[in-house]
């Protein structure tokens, strides 16, 4: 751990799925102190899987507690996954947020009167906008914000009648540090329902179901709230003069880092850029991909920059798919011999290995050896280099068929492909992308502080710091027959798509 002699040291609470990280940056970039947590939900007082807001605000605490480093932050910013909401009442929360991956339609099934529960979803199909007005497509379990909502509404209508405030969740922490109540655009835009990006206000079903009047004023991501609550100075020993931002939704804040610092509306997005964005999720961002091309159907949506500008993306569960194929193999395991291996016994994966979202999450996923005669096979079954090699190669082909998607008929010849996270550092999967696009050229980031942190960090020092000097151009890897191999994935694979 470092000690800092400056006093302007930023807070980064960078809040993923599956983990939670806190860490102290300074002006130049530099971290001088980090930590981390596992990140779980846990049961409500009501009954349901709840995001962990006690459990992470008393490691925050103590942590900071024990940081020598905590009276140097002049700044801090939270960055947070998506799909979650806060709700306030008058003495702090109302009601827990839910966990997004709580399944609030299976909940509704298993409720005692089953005419109700299987109308409960009707309901809500009938009161939700279409796809062309929110961009945001129709997703299990609790993904669509809005169906949280509709169910914490109809489940728990004592506790939402003691809701006064809405917050998205990076900006619950922000008002938690500061006091002050906002919204900020990148979080209402994340495949809600409650947003429709190109008008740039909230949905119809929010307006008409009155939730639109309960959420604060719109900010944005960089805005300064006003300083750190005293009592929490005090407690944790940072200075009563700590500024706390807006805060952001953690993969816009990976693409706040290649986005330049202009004021809103004064310049168009003009450049052929897609940002891979790694992590639980595998979230790619293409700007100025053509917004009439996304498909509801294959988990594309429209997302919203932190200037409020609709960012076409597409996504799959990287993560959670990646750790699957290994099998408990390491992620860097494998190996070109591997890679050969793989192509000369036309050993592939199909999707999917993650339920939760992604063009293929109704589909099991399985490996197959052989062709033309397919022979399933058991992971375990496959070498650690094999396994560590085919996850690699399989997040490679499906992060190019969703490039791929996100571009079709466009000009996107030498646009440039921008990784961030932990794919950035799987050469293998990194060298494979590399081949299987080449018409875009392939960075990969090489920085040691993820891309989310750095993009909130950067946040802080908005319209000061320029765009990301830390990126690696991938090679493309020059094994015979992988343009072919895939060219035989996407046979296969083209019948498990609408």
């Amino acid at each position: 751990m470092l000690t800092s002699p400056a006093s302007d040291l930023t807070l980064v609470l960078d809040i993923g799925k599956t983990n939670a990280k806190l860490l102290m940056v300074d002006t130049q970039g530099v971290v001088f102190e980090q930590h981390s947590r596992p990140n779980k939900s846990v049961i409500s007082e009501l009954g349901y899987p709840a995001l962990d807001l006690d459990g992470l605000r008393q490691w925050v605490g103590l942590t900071l507690r024990g940081s020598a480093n905590a009276k140097q932050c002049g700044r801090v910013i939270a960055s947070t996954h998506g799909a979650a909401f806060v709700g306030l009442g008058d003495d702090g929360v109302a009601w827990a947020p839910l966990d997004y991956e709580f399944d609030v339609r299976g909940m509704v099934r298993d409720a005692p009167d089953a005419q109700i529960s299987a109308a409960f979803d009707e309901a809500y199909q009938l009161i939700r906008d279409p796809f062309s007005e929110t961009l945001a497509p129709d997703l299990p379990a609790g993904l669509n914000a809005a169906r949280q909502l509709y169910w914490m509404q109809h489940r728990h209508p004592q506790a939402w009648a003691n809701t006064r405030t809405l917050l998205p969740y990076p900006q619950y922490w922000a008002w938690w540090l500061s006091g002050v109540r906002s919204s900020e655009r990148s979080s209402l835009g994340c495949h809600t329902q409650l947003w429709c990006p190109q008008a740039g206000e909230f949905s119809k079903m929010a307006k008409a179901q009155g939730w639109d009047a309960l959420f604060a004023p719109c900010r944005y991501a960089w805005e300064v709230l006003g300083p750190l609550r005293p009592d929490l100075a005090q407690e944790w020993g940072l200075p009563q003069t700590c500024q706390v931002h807006v805060g952001v939704h953690d993969s816009n804040a990976c693409l706040a880092r290649y986005i330049e610092p202009e004021l809103p509306g004064q310049v168009e997005q003009t450049k052929a850029l897609t940002v891979v964005s790694s992590g639980t999720w595998t979230i790619l961002m293409a700007p100025n991909a053509p917004v009439q091309d996304l498909h509801a159907e294959s988990d594309m949506l429209g997302n919203v920059d932190i200037l409020g500008r609709t960012t076409p993306t597409a996504r799959f569960m990287g993560g959670r798919e990646f750790d699957h194929l290994l099998g408990g193999a390491g992620p860097d395991d494998g190996s070109m011999a591997d890679l050969r291996q793989l192509i000369d016994t036309h050993t592939r994966a199909l999707p999917s290995f993650a339920s939760d979202g992604g063009p293929f999450r109704d589909h099991r996923g399985q490996v197959l050896r052989g062709d033309p005669s397919a022979t399933r096979i058991l992971i375990r079954s496959l070498s650690a280099g094999e396994r560590s090699t085919l996850a690699a190669l399989y997040c490679a082909q499906v992060t190019c068929w969703l490039v791929k998607r996100l571009w079709q008929g466009a000009a996107a010849s030498q646009s440039a492909l921008l990784v961030e996270g932990p794919l950035a550092q799987n050469t293998l999967y990194m060298s494979i992308l590399s081949a299987l696009l080449p018409d875009h050229t392939c960075y990969a980031s090489t920085e040691t502080l993820e891309g989310t942190a750095r993009g909130a960090w950067q946040l802080c020092h908005w319209q000061v710091t320029s765009a990301p000097k830390f990126l690696n151009l991938a090679s493309a890897c020059a094994v015979d027959g992988l343009r072919e191999y895939h060219e035989r994935w996407l046979i296969e694979i083209d019948h498990l798509t609408p």
